[in-house]
């Protein structure tokens, strides 16, 4: 699934909403001192109250948010794994028995709650449901009406929220005109910042794959790999920051650790304008044969394949691997580049990282910013220097 397809599903969890159908609703209550299941309730979807439909919604729509590769991960699914969750998934997606679906929900249940204790009460929530996608609009003269036809993509979709105490208050009864002490028992389902879950199948150009599982963490850059592994029964799989930090050893052992400000800005620039030219597609990825076209249009001499190549060997020990592109340039349009000395913090865009050098004066470093405007600080307009003294007018 690429972040399009994402975003649009992510759209349709909303009331009354005829691309979407939610037919069952599985909740699942844990508790941490023994890791058991207290209790679990299902239940058609239509029948909750509307309230309760909108703080569900709202779960989901948290649980599918985040970028690809930070938060959300699309996984493969292990091979020949002992109690395999791609089956017990696929049997429950293909199952129209409640007691059924409700049996295999448990069964994953089991696997989450395995060798695991939670420091809070947790709720797993379960749904089963279904994605119409409208094909393609046809053109003004067709008969045929574009929306008369769509894709359908059946789901199921796992949530886990923990419980949060209730509060101790204190009120003030205007009847009895005095002051009580007020405390609910009833724990609180925090459903505003779930802490982990996932999507079954990743849905491919309009098809299911139902090789892949859309995994949702808790935490930017901060995945449960136990969690991948022992739950999903999914493949490793490397983070943005993963790639990112791949990508920036290899430039290291290629260019011998040796990069200016401009060279560097070449290099966010050239991947960039890929990313772009790609942006309908499948994401681009970055091979040796990339990385060194990246590196030689970004203006670096005495670069070839075989110092690319060895430099993938290196530093990931596979010449074949490839690097998301999207995991290697900061976020283009946005002050995503701290730049942090000794005497201040600076932030920049990519694509304003030209006009930031490092220059050498008297024996001392300086961070050298190009300005078209004059620079104020507190109101004061400073003056111009050159290189440590004062310009002449």
């Amino acid at each position: 699934m690429n972040k399009k397809d994402i975003a649009q599903l992510r759209k349709q969890f909303k009331k009354e909403n005829a691309s979407l159908n939610i037919s069952t609703i599985f909740n699942v209550y844990i508790t941490k001192e023994s890791s058991d299941i207290y209790h679990h309730q299902s239940q058609p979807f239509e029948l909750l109250d509307s309230e309760q439909q909108e703080l569900f919604l709202n779960n989901f729509k948290k649980l599918l948010a985040g970028n690809l590769d930070e938060k959300l991960f699309e996984l493969k699914f292990q091979r020949n794994a002992e109690n395999s969750s791609q089956l017990i998934l696929h049997q429950g997606l293909l199952s129209s028995d409640t007691e059924d679906w409700k049996e295999r929900m448990l069964k994953m249940v089991g696997k989450m709650l395995q060798d695991r204790l939670y420091e809070m009460d947790i709720v797993i929530t379960f749904i089963k449901g279904e994605y119409f996608k409208p094909t393609k609009r046809r053109g003004a003269d067709s008969e045929e009406n574009g929306h008369d036809t769509v894709y359908s993509h059946p789901f199921i979709l796992c949530s886990i929220n923990n419980t949060q105490d209730p509060k101790k208050e204190l009120l003030f009864d205007y009847v009895e005109k005095e002051f009580k002490y007020n405390f609910v028992l009833d724990p609180i389902i925090n459903l505003n910042a779930p802490i982990a879950g996932f999507l079954f199948p990743c849905f491919t150009d309009n098809a299911a794959d139902v090789n892949h599982i859309l995994y949702s963490a808790g935490k930017v850059h901060e995945p449960d790999y136990s969690f991948i592994e022992q739950v999903l029964n999914a493949e490793e799989m490397m983070t943005a920051k993963d790639d990112k930090a791949v990508f920036e050893e290899i430039i290291k052992n290629v260019t011998s650790d040796q990069l200016n400000t401009s060279t560097l800005s070449n290099v966010y620039e050239e991947i960039h304008r890929m990313i772009e030219e790609n942006e309908e597609e499948e994401q681009p990825k970055l091979d040796t044969k990339d990385v060194e076209r990246v590196l030689k249009m970004s203006g670096l001499e005495d670069i070839n394949t075989e110092k690319v190549e060895l430099a993938f060997k290196n530093v990931i020990d596979d010449d074949k691997y490839e690097i998301k592109a999207t995991s290697v340039v900061p976020k283009y349009n946005s002050k995503s580049i701290k730049i942090n000395t000794k005497v201040a913090n600076i932030s920049i865009s990519p694509q304003d990282l030209r006009y930031v050098k490092q220059v050498h004066l008297s024996g001392k470093r300086y961070l050298m910013i190009e300005v078209e405007e004059d620079t104020v600080i507190e109101g004061f307009t400073m003056i111009p220097e050159a290189f440590g003294e004062k310009v002449e007018n």
